[in-house]
């Protein structure tokens, strides 16, 4: 700042001594007018040889006048420089000072608007994560998977990949629980959950409508992958596939028309999912992805046909039935037999609620110490009634 005082001030200097000198000039100009007018006055009264004398004096006064005001129109001097800038504020200051300090307070205030702009973030982050969260699907339109076929050529390639991997096996889904997913959705409610089975309800006859009393046969086929984190069963692209998009797009629209928040962004891929890291939180830290040579052998095997027969409304979170199947909340079923159908899934979920028993009773059956206990037993009891009846004969008893 001292460098452009320096250049400012002696053009300040010269203008202030102007306008204070033009104040003094013009009573200075004056005088000898006022001292004319005086010398006529006291002319009439005064000897006529003063007049020379004071005309000498105002000339040499006016004279003097003229030398200050030319020295006053001179430059400032360095020194009086000096002092007028020493008199100025901040003149201590430097200009680059003033400019870093500027900085410096532009950018204190940036870091707080970020540091509230990151808080802000923060917050608007965790406030949508919970919305998510409270959004998150809960409960899915289920086609299930029944024909033996399909669960136990899966169950074949689960067996073979746990063979390379045993990891893995925290990652299959139970043959029970297979199905294909038509749609998820949220519900927050009992009231919800009444509107969906409702939506299902009314599905049927749309759904029907659809069929015109057709079968609709599901063939499996092939095994694929979604970013090495879940593994399926490829459903094969044929008129009845694009038949089922049809009915899961007419249900979606049912569903939505309810207020259910049904359905993805994402285009409908029909797929049967048998493996899944995401069924394991250790797993996930174990194994980042899985190996798609682990199933090479399968990659494109016939696994069977589906008929479609039934839709379900099943729960994500409570618990499953004994046979590993969802919870279902409500049903609706096609075809001509739909009595029939139901009498055999029923019963089809007894027997597989019935096999872990038996399998531990035929466990139990192939223990040597059991089956030589079980021999002893029924020899003992054989000879026992051998005795009784030879005795009844011998005693001739008419018991015999």
């Amino acid at each position: 700042m001292r460098p452009l005082l320096r250049r400012l001030l002696p053009a300040l200097c010269s203008a202030a001594a102007r306008a204070v000198l033009a104040r003094r000039a013009v009573p200075m100009a004056l005088r000898p007018a006022e001292g004319a007018a005086r010398a006529g006055v006291d002319a009439r009264s005064a000897a006529p040889e003063h007049d020379g004398l004071e005309n000498i004096q105002q000339k040499k006064i006016f004279k003097e006048n003229m030398e200050k005001t030319q020295q006053s129109e001179e430059p400032c001097a360095a020194d009086s420089v000096d002092s007028l800038m020493a008199e100025m504020p901040f003149v201590d200051t430097d200009i680059e000072d003033e400019h870093a300090m500027l900085a410096t307070s532009e950018l204190s205030i940036k870091k707080k608007r970020k540091r509230t702009t990151g808080r802000e973030i923060e917050e608007g982050t965790e406030r949508k994560k919970k919305k998510n969260k409270q959004c998150q699907p809960n409960y899915f339109i289920s086609l299930p998977i029944t024909n033996p076929k399909i669960t136990g050529s899966i169950q074949a390639v689960q067996d073979a990949i746990v063979q390379k991997d045993q990891r893995l096996s925290k990652a299959m889904v139970r043959s029970g629980s297979l199905h294909v997913t038509m749609f998820v959705m949220h519900l927050s409610s009992e009231e919800e959950i009444s509107i969906a089975v409702g939506a299902l309800s009314d599905s049927k006859v749309f759904v029907d409508d659809l069929l015109k009393g057709k079968r609709v046969d599901l063939s499996f086929q092939g095994i694929d992958h979604f970013r090495n984190q879940v593994g399926f069963v490829n459903l094969a692209e044929n008129d009845h596939t694009a038949l089922l998009k049809e009915i899961a797009e007419t249900m979606k629209k049912i569903f939505q028309e309810k207020g259910i928040m049904a359905g993805e962004e994402r285009a409908f891929k029909p797929h049967l999912t048998f493996m899944k890291l995401s069924k394991s939180t250790e797993l996930r830290k174990q194994v980042k992805k899985i190996d798609s040579s682990l199933y090479e052998d399968f990659k494109n095997h016939y696994f069977g046909d589906e008929i479609l027969h039934r839709f379900d409304l099943c729960s994500m979170l409570k618990k499953k039935q004994p046979n590993g199947y969802y919870y279902c909340e409500s049903s609706i079923v096609f075809g001509k037999s739909h009595e029939a159908d139901l009498v055999k899934e029923a019963l089809r979920r007894e027997t597989q609620a019935l096999l872990p028993r038996l399998n531990q009773i035929k466990e139990l059956l192939t223990s040597p110490e059991i089956r030589t206990k079980i021999s002893k037993e029924l020899f003992e009891d054989r000879h026992n009634s051998n005795s009784k009846w030879k005795s009844c004969i011998d005693s001739e008893s008419p018991n015999a």
